[in-house]
């Protein structure tokens, strides 16, 4: 299949998957407050989301949700918080299922992998190519030639080298003759799209959830989506696809959700799974949050979020190794890099 193709709206999908077991099964009344760790700085696309997602589990669980930001090592630092933690139900984490599946590879976080979680999918979102409103760059085809011949004078703004920023430009690079190029990281993406729109960078590649608002704002230019199709954002000339200057390059839209370290009670998953069908999945706030910021709601959970997830987790952990930032082989983690496919998958 094109990857290029697999921007799936998920909807109300999900809910057909709990069948007659779960409404039997015993909902989980938690006692305390729940903490869901952010594994980057406040504004950025994760840190969007997990809080527009919160309130509404705390309504339907009946105690508090905290949302606890805890950057550092590319989400890296958080993320080992919550497996460290105990696996009593109340301890979660918010981030791109891409890094938590690939974090093993980048060698970030030793023996992890995808199925280390239970998978709760909110929104998908896709990177956008901007500039400072003053930049010397029209389009990306200026941009491009700038990155062939000026390279490492280009300054990129991303949230770390395994944010979706950072495999972002490492992507442009891989699929542009591999140019060079100075990234600048910062704890997030949404500080990240603030030092470009400052100037402090002359490029940022996160995503369009971070930059909207800049982007509306007449802040930053966006030259740029990397999709097949335009980004169509109120109040914004469309934005066009990358695949106008690179026509072969592989695409595949980064899932965002909330992900619970495996070994938690039954009870605990059951509740959320039902909560995840019943309340995120139709979702208004979550919904409005999607069409306002440039993402897509495609709320799902299971075995659906593991399969919608997987296309983009392979096209990073397979670019991480071209671009020789891998430190160890995806294949331990169960992708063949010289197929391009799930090893085991059918």
């Amino acid at each position: 299949m094109d990857r290029r193709n697999l921007f799936i709206l998920a909807g109300g999908a999900s809910a057909l998957l709990l069948g007659t077991s779960l409404a039997m099964a015993q909902d989980w009344q938690p006692d305390r407050p729940i903490n869901l760790i952010v594994p980057w700085g406040a504004g950025g696309s994760t840190d969007q989301i997990a809080r527009v997602t919160a309130p509404i589990l705390a309504e339907a669980l009946g105690v508090d949700v905290v949302v606890v930001n805890q950057p550092g090592a590319s989400g890296a630092i958080g993320t080992q918080e919550v497996l460290n933690a105990p696996r009593d139900g109340y301890t979660w984490t918010a981030n791109a299922i891409a890094n938590n599946a690939t974090y093993a590879v980048t060698g970030l976080l030793e023996g992890t992998d995808i199925d280390d979680w239970h998978i709760y999918l909110s929104v998908a979102n896709v990177p956008v190519v901007s500039v400072p409103a003053d930049s010397e760059f029209q389009d990306f085809g200026q941009l491009l030639e700038a990155f062939k011949t000026r390279g490492n004078e280009i300054s990129v703004a991303t949230a770390g080298i395994t944010s979706s920023g950072g495999t972002a430009i490492g992507a442009l690079s891989g699929a542009a003759e591999n140019f060079p190029f100075n990234m600048v990281t910062y704890d997030g993406g949404g500080p990240a799209a603030i030092a470009a729109a400052s100037g402090e960078a002359m490029v940022t590649t996160q995503l369009a959830v971070e930059q909207t608002e800049l982007i509306r704002g007449g802040r930053l230019r966006a030259l740029a989506v990397l999709s097949d199709k335009p980004l169509v954002l109120d109040g914004v000339d469309p934005i066009p696809p990358i695949t106008e200057w690179l026509p072969d390059m592989e695409l595949a839209p980064d899932y965002f959700g909330i992900f619970v370290p495996v070994g938690v009670p039954e009870e605990v998953l059951a509740t959320l799974d039902k909560i995840w069908a019943e309340k995120i999945a139709t979702s208004p706030e979550i919904k409005t949050y999607a069409e306002t910021f440039g993402a897509v709601f495609a709320p799902s959970f299971g075995a659906e979020a593991r399969a919608l997830a997987m296309p983009v987790v392979i096209l990073e952990a397979c670019d991480a190794v071209e671009r020789g930032e891998a430190v160890t082989d995806p294949s331990t983690i169960g992708i063949d890099c010289e197929t391009r496919t799930e090893i085991g998958a059918q």
